[in-house]
């Protein structure tokens, strides 16, 4: 999904005419300029002072690319989404390795630094926003789906794989929701630890 905001072309602000005029910055300029700050500080850190900053422009160059605030944080939840897209369709390249193999690459995949912390701020966001809400849901299902179809390659009938599938996600989630940060070498082989013995019992 492409990000962009509607401009309208029959009025231009004083704001957004010196936007254009003083700044080349495209729309995804902003939005990887969010989504650093996200990744970095948390979602409470991103304001426009600090992205105008941090670019090195003027509010202009801002609302001459969104509206208003709310405008830009609905372009970094779509975004995020499309992100998330593109990353659950790369672990289907891990298809070919064996099953518990499978789940500590996907493992080590999903809780990197700047996804763990993302997701992280992603479902803060969405205890209040229902429209994030439905776009983190739609990404617990994509990464449910692969690992429910993990333990049914290992040989485990379809409801026993997906009742672990289900406990190996909501402990993720739960990870993400109680750690203070990303974890370390020795965190994530603990983890891989739980999950060979979920792949196990």
């Amino acid at each position: 999904m492409a990000r962009s905001q509607t401009r309208s072309q029959t009025s231009v602000s004083p704001a957004r005419a010196e936007g254009r005029a003083s700044s080349r910055l495209k729309v995804d300029d902003w939005i990887d300029a969010g989504l650093e700050l996200i990744a970095e500080e948390g979602l409470r850190s991103v304001k426009i002072d600090r992205l105008c900053s941090r670019l090195g422009v003027t509010k202009g160059s801002f609302y001459w690319h969104f509206s208003d605030l709310q405008g830009y944080f609905d372009a970094l939840a779509e975004a995020w989404a499309e992100e998330q897209r593109s990353s659950h369709a790369s672990l289907e390249a891990l298809r070919d390795l064996e099953p518990e193999e499978r789940l500590a690459s996907m493992m080590r995949h999903l809780t990197g630094p700047r996804h763990w912390i993302l997701e992280r701020a992603m479902r803060e966001w969405a205890r209040w926003d229902a429209d994030v809400a439905g776009q983190v849901r739609a990404s617990d299902r994509s990464i449910y789906r692969e690992v429910r179809r993990a333990f049914l390659d290992a040989g485990l009938p379809p409801k026993e794989a997906g009742l672990r599938a289900r406990a190996a996600f909501v402990l993720g989630v739960g990870f993400v929701h109680v750690a203070e940060r990303a974890p370390t070498e020795a965190e994530t082989r603990e983890n891989e630890h739980i999950l060979e013995l979920l792949m196990r019992a």
